[in-house]
């Protein structure tokens, strides 16, 4: 897959924005960013879509940013040119896709059936868009599609909210959603930048799904560790699973058998996709220790450290 759609999936949530007022590009540019989300689509649906790409890249180099309802080659080009790193159409233009892969620009076109996507297959695409992907019958329709397209991956717009993106992004085959629900016309004209970053952070936050799983606390040794546990069971009624490295009071309790991660113990956080949380966070600075990472049979990633303590603890992600 191309590298920057496989950066699109790891953001997971792929702002729509459509900008009347090129004056509003850059201040919701850095509401999305402060949001959480340094990601955008500014469709073409307006006369200034241009003029708010090439600011918003200028401004906010860092940021990603495509350009949505492209229609014809020309729009392509003019895109491009402004600093859009990637392309997105509502149908499947053969003119259009074939000159994004002459230049060498990733597109996603948008598909509503069967025969769409096998036009898209022949040109080498393993990414579509669909599109409107609630109106023609939303993760049911694209989990029955799906099935005979093995690798092929979604990226679903059209009726998201805050109500359903979440179940569309636990699909396997969804690479990321598009949204407009947290850059609503409506704001982005009233000048409404604060409500658009809050609105996108809490979308970045019901995405992730960090949750407090449980604490490991360090102990000496075995016999410590399971004093401990009985402990805490009998105070508070949890329940005892004592297990090879380390005793459970409960789910939110560990008692390890001997020192482990941390000065004082560990803290695991639950994450609902932990490659997309670890994005999160290394774009906020957080390291991470690569030898960590443990692995699913599957071979999905299952859990890994931060490289960092926190008031003594060592934290890592788990995967839910």
């Amino acid at each position: 897959m191309n590298e920057i759609l496989k950066k699109v999936g790891l953001y997971g949530i792929v702002p729509v924005v459509k900008i009347d007022d090129a004056e509003k590009a850059l201040p919701l540019a850095g509401a999305l960013c402060r949001g959480g989300l340094p990601v955008a689509e500014i469709t073409f649906r307006t006369a200034c879509a241009e003029e708010a790409i090439k600011a918003i890249c200028k401004e906010y180099p860092n940021m990603l940013v495509g350009a949505g309802t492209v229609l014809t080659p020309e729009q392509v080009d003019r895109a491009v040119a402004a600093g859009a790193k990637f392309i997105v159409s509502p149908g499947l233009n053969p003119k259009v896709v074939s000159h994004c892969i002459e230049i060498g620009v990733p597109i996603t076109p948008g598909c509503s059936n069967p025969s769409d996507i096998e036009t898209a297959l022949e040109f080498g695409l393993d990414v579509v868009k669909i599109f409107p992907a609630e109106a023609i019958g939303g993760l049911p329709m694209i989990k029955a599609m799906s099935a005979p397209y093995g690798s092929l991956k979604f990226m679903p717009t059209g009726g998201l909210n805050e109500s359903n993106i979440l179940s569309y992004l636990k699909f396997n085959k969804i690479l990321a959603c598009g949204g407009s629900y947290m850059v609503s016309s409506d704001l982005i004209n009233a000048g409404d930048f604060a409500k658009i970053e809050e609105m996108t952070r809490n979308a970045v936050m019901q995405m992730h799904g960090f949750e407090l799983k449980h604490v490991g606390f360090n102990t000496e040794n075995k016999e410590k560790a399971l004093a401990a546990m009985e402990l805490l069971c009998r105070l508070f009624g949890f329940e005892p699973k004592p297990g090879n490295s380390g005793a459970f009071a409960g789910t939110g309790f560990e008692l390890m058998y001997k020192p482990f991660h941390g000065t004082n113990g560990h803290i695991a956080i639950g994450v609902n996709f932990l490659d997309r949380a670890v994005f999160y966070l290394e774009n906020m600075g957080i390291e991470f220790e690569p030898e960590s990472y443990a692995k699913f049979a599957a071979g999905e990633s299952k859990a890994v450290y931060l490289k960092d303590e926190i008031a003594g603890f060592a934290f890592h992600l788990l995967q839910k």
